[in-house]
């Protein structure tokens, strides 16, 4: 059995400070970098997904709802796109990085595509699950693990309740045995976080340890 970590959305915009700031996050991003330091040889691939936001339709509004829309964050190549310094040098090298939501909402880390080099794309895949954006060598998260002979899957990140919730269902539901280490994660809030940790559960996603949430 080959083993992956998926570390999702650890960058400025969602860590403290960043305009989808939460409460933990920067701890995460220290924590996941010590999981690395002494746990990376338990990985036959580590990856990382990342917001890549250009123009995403009603995923931005002015006035969110915090549901289906939210301020602007993780724009391309802006200092809130970019992993958060307490973590960017142990990503600096991981396998792939997966760029998800250029041009729509994309929560799920399954949603993102890198290149045969592992550099994202930023192409737009969507939940149907294919690339919109004209990209020729565009892999989706899902086919690039299983070309690598992936069977089984940590998640960690940000945050709980959103992206790594739907990066766990999506790996579950591609058929990858799923843990989520939420020690390495922090939630929005208490109360959307556990009902992320019920609908995981329910769905076959083993969890372990305990999120921070605000």
């Amino acid at each position: 059995m080959s083993h992956a970590l998926i570390v999702v959305d650890v960058q400025n915009d969602f860590c403290e400070g960043g305009s989808l700031g939460v409460d933990g996050g920067s701890a995460v991003a220290a924590d996941i970098t010590r999981h690395l330091e002494t746990h990376r040889r338990e990985y036959d691939a580590v990856v990382a997904a990342a917001d890549w936001h250009v123009d995403p339709g009603g995923h931005f509004s002015d006035e969110p709802d915090f549901v289906d829309s939210w301020p602007p964050h993780c724009r391309v190549d802006t200092p809130g796109s970019a992993f958060h310094p307490e973590v960017a040098e142990a990503l600096r090298g991981v396998d792939a990085v997966f760029h998800k939501g250029q041009f729509s909402a994309a929560y799920s880390g399954f949603e993102g595509t890198t290149t045969d080099g592992g550099e994202g794309t930023g192409a737009d895949v969507g939940r149907e699950g294919r690339p919109r954006v004209s990209t020729e060598d565009a892999i989706l998260l899902g086919d690039w693990l299983r070309e690598a002979g992936i069977t089984s899957v940590d998640v960690v990140g940000i945050a709980t309740d959103h992206c790594v919730r739907a990066t766990a269902l999506d790996a579950v539901a591609q058929g990858f045995g799923t843990r989520v280490l939420l020690d390495l994660t922090a939630g929005v809030s208490p109360q959307t976080t556990t009902r992320a940790l019920a609908t995981m559960r329910e769905a076959g996603v083993e969890l372990v340890g305990n999120p921070r949430a605000s």
